[in-house]
C-alpha cells in the first residue's frame, strides 16, 4: 500500500508542471463593462485581470455591499446547501477586505457606491480522489499533492459602480483552481477548494478596488461583517488545524466556513 501510495507522487508532479491548471473564465456579461481589464502583475496560482479609477476610487468614502450571487447556471451539479456555503464566504470574505478600506453601509444610501459580485465558476471538488490524496499526505507531509481531475475551482467577476451614476470605478475577475502540487489541502466537501479559495479572493477584492494611496482603516464597532460571525476564530482556527494534521483533509464544517449568518442578523 505504502508503496503504490508512494508511486503516486511523481506522476502528480509531473502532471502539475506540465500544464496550467487555472485557466481564465470567459466573460460572462455580469459586470457592466470589460474594456481595459488587464492582469496586474504575475500571479502563480489565479488568473486575474482587473481595471480601476484610481481618481475615482479615492473620492469614494463609504460602500453597500451587494449579497453574491450565482451567474445562470453555476453550481448545477451541486446542492442548495453546498451552493449557500460558497455564497455565504465569498460574502464573507469580500465583506471583511472591503471593510478595511471603505466604510460598509447595511442599506443603500444616496452617497454610498455599489460593490456587485457574480460567482461565474463553481468547479466541484472530487472527494474520493481527496481521499486518496490524504493519503499521499501522509508519507509526503511537505506539500499536497493532488490528482488532476479531483481538484476544485472558482472564478468570480465583480465590480465597483459609482453611487448615483452607477459608472464602473473598478473591476475585477478572478479565477482559481487548487494546485496539483502545492498547498491547497484535499477535501471530502465538493465545495472545499472553493471555500478555502474564498479568502484570498477577499483579499484580491479589496485591492483591486482601492488604489495604493487609501489606508487600512480601524475596524468601527460593532462590525459591519458581525453577520458572518467573528473575524478571527481562534477555537474554530484550532479545531481545524488538528483535524487537517489528522487526517490530511479540510473540512469546512469544523473550520467554520460558509457557516451560516448569526440568527439574530
Amino acid at each position: 500500500m505504502t508503496k503504490t501510495l508512494l508511486s503516486l507522487a511523481p506522476v502528480l508532479a509531473a502532471s502539475a508542471l506540465a500544464a496550467c491548471q487555472t485557466t481564465p473564465a470567459a466573460n460572462s456579461g455580469y459586470l457592466s463593462q470589460y474594456e481595459d481589464m488587464n492582469a496586474p502583475g504575475r500571479n502563480l496560482s489565479a488568473n486575474v485581470r482587473q481595471r480601476r479609477d484610481d481618481a475615482a476610487s479615492d473620492a469614494v468614502t463609504s460602500v453597500y455591499i451587494e449579497p453574491v450571487v450565482l451567474g445562470q447556471g453555476v453550481g448545477d451539479r451541486l446542492s442548495a446547501t453546498e451552493r449557500a456555503m460558497v455564497l455565504r464566504e465569498v460574502d464573507r470574505q469580500i465583506c471583511y477586505e472591503v471593510s478595511e478600506r471603505f466604510t460598509v453601509t447595511p442599506e443603500p444610501t444616496p452617497d454610498a457606491a455599489i460593490i456587485r459580485t457574480a460567482v461565474v465558476r463553481l468547479h466541484p471538488t472530487g472527494r474520493t480522489g481527496s481521499a486518496v490524496s490524504a493519503a499521499v499526505g501522509y508519507f509526503v507531509p511537505v506539500i499536497n499533492l493532488r490528482a488532476p481531475t479531483t481538484t476544485g475551482g472558482i472564478a468570480v467577476e465583480s465590480e465597483m459602480l459609482e453611487a448615483g451614476t452607477r459608472r464602473q470605478i473598478a473591476a475585477m475577475s478572478w479565477a482559481r483552481n487548487a494546485q496539483w502540487v502545492g498547498r491547497d489541502s484535499p477535501s471530502l466537501s465538493r465545495v472545499g477548494d472553493a471555500l478555502q479559495m474564498a479568502e484570498p479572493l477577499g483579499d484580491a477584492v479589496g485591492d483591486a478596488f482601492s488604489s495604493k494611496a487609501r489606508k487600512v482603516v480601524d475596524i468601527p464597532n460593532p462590525d459591519p461583517c458581525r453577520a458572518f460571525g467573528p473575524r478571527r476564530d481562534l477555537a474554530r482556527g484550532a479545531a481545524g488545524a488538528v483535524v487537517g494534521l489528522a487526517t490530511g483533509l479540510y473540512s469546512p464544517e469544523v473550520a467554520g466556513t460558509g457557516a451560516r449568518k448569526n440568527a439574530a442578523d
